[in-house]
């Protein structure tokens, strides 16, 4: 959410950026924000007069009925009174016209970072670099769940009888591996320096919406039933959520925390081949990383979280390349995003793994995060990234570590959270 007073004195600029993002449906809100930014500060005006004029009157009674001439001070009693009403009129409108200028404040998107390239969506995205060389075996790779099949490590099947679509049961070295790469991806974070967190899997509607756009909401979160809970899309939520209402010691920044959760999206839309199998599901596991910073240094910390990815992933041995997310293929609250892609040998192109946000202050000043520094306070950057999020990343893992006769190469870094395995050996 943008600063009324930055709207209020740039509103050329907001205009331009909701065109940047080929939003043009909202620019009209811009206008309408003015319109109410100014009504509220006629009616703050209006209220603080009031009050200056009843404290005036107050006294001009006192001094009446000092001097006994209590008939003229009951006249201006009346005053007082009409003055009240009126108060507590105005009282009750601004308060409509705050919500009213809330909530169409929460719907304008951020100002995007000027080296955002102009897109209108994610078929727009400028590449940016590659890790590692890409590699097409001479032998076929089958599709990802054929492969885990093959060590009895998949059973769809089930998973829809019990649960219906877009879940799973994995099973035996799958679940293993699984479980390894969660495991590896905890260690390899606590060694960059990252704390470990395990948060709350559910959060209230006002950490909901601190986090992210309505729009994004609807199409992520399941609701709990009778109650002020959503389960969370990503352990970013909550991990966010953690700071809301604080004002932080500026000594103490930046804070640099990975986190491990379940996750649970509604995935909405029909999907094609390549993202069946557990490409994209309503249940998944994810370690992730978060930061909150001063302002000066999120540019900084935007560039170490893409990199942590990617050094992840290229110690597991599979290419990937960064990828810049054009202005139409950013969420509203995003100032500038990454995505990282791995290689998928079977599609002989790259798939997105993880996805890195800086998110400037517009969380910051919805969840009311704080920094007490030397010069008064200031609102937090926030940023987020996912170092891994299985069973995707398995798809990648399988493809790029496949033999020809169906055994799966596990590469040292994770070997010790195999129990030692070196090899993946076929079931069936």
């Amino acid at each position: 959410m943008l600063d009324i007073k930055f709207v209020r004195e740039n509103p050329e600029i907001v205009k331009q950026n909701i065109r940047n993002k080929f939003q043009d449906e909202k620019l009209e809100l811009v206008d309408e924000v003015l319109a109410l930014d100014q009504e509220n500060r006629d009616i703050k005006k209006e209220v603080e007069a009031l009050r200056a004029n009843r404290n005036k009157i107050s006294k001009q009674i006192g001094a009446l009925m000092a001097q006994g001439r209590k008939e003229e001070a009951e006249e201006i009693k009346k005053q007082v009174t009409a003055n009240a009403q009126r108060t507590a009129e105005l009282d009750k409108k601004e308060k409509e016209v705050e919500e009213k200028l809330t909530k169409i404040m929460m719907v304008i998107p951020n100002i995007i970072d000027p080296s955002v390239p102009i897109g209108k969506d994610d078929s727009e995205n400028v590449e940016v670099e590659k890790f590692g060389e890409p590699v097409v075996p001479d032998f076929e790779i089958p599709y990802h769940t054929e492969i885990m099949e093959r060590f009895c490590g998949i059973d769809m099947e089930a998973a829809g009888r019990v649960a219906g679509n877009g879940f799973y049961y994995l099973m035996g070295d799958i679940a293993r591996l699984h479980s390894a790469i969660l495991s590896y991806a905890r260690d390899f974070m606590i060694g960059r320096g990252f704390t470990y967190c395990i948060p709350p899997y559910m959060i209230r509607s006002n950490v909901v919406t601190g986090v992210m756009s309505f729009a994004e909401m609807d199409a992520m979160m399941y609701k709990i039933e009778g109650e002020d809970l959503y389960l969370i899309g990503t352990s970013e939520h909550s991990m966010i959520g953690k700071f809301i209402d604080q004002i932080l010691p500026e000594e103490e920044l930046p804070y640099t925390l990975t986190s491990y959760s379940p996750c649970f999206r509604k995935e909405k839309g029909a999907h094609g081949i390549e993202e069946r199998g557990v490409y994209r599901i309503h249940q998944f596991e994810k370690q992730e990383m978060i930061v909150v910073c001063k302002p000066e240094e999120s540019k900084m910390w935007f560039d170490k979280l893409w990199q942590n990815t990617v050094d992840f992933f290229r110690t597991l041995d599979i290419p990937v390349r960064t990828l810049e997310c054009c202005s139409g293929d950013l969420a509203d609250l995003k100032v500038k995003s990454v995505d990282v892609e791995a290689w998928s040998p079977r599609q002989k192109k790259y798939f997105e793994v993880g996805s890195c946000s800086n998110l400037g202050d517009a969380q910051a000043r919805r969840l009311k995060i704080r920094v007490n520094g030397k010069n008064g306070k200031y609102l937090a950057h926030t940023l987020n990234n996912t170092v891994v999020a299985p069973p995707r990343m398995l798809i990648a893992f399988l493809e790029n570590n496949l033999n020809e006769d169906g055994s799966v190469r596990i590469p040292e870094a994770l070997r010790p959270y195999m129990g030692g395995m070196e090899l993946m050996t076929v079931k069936k």
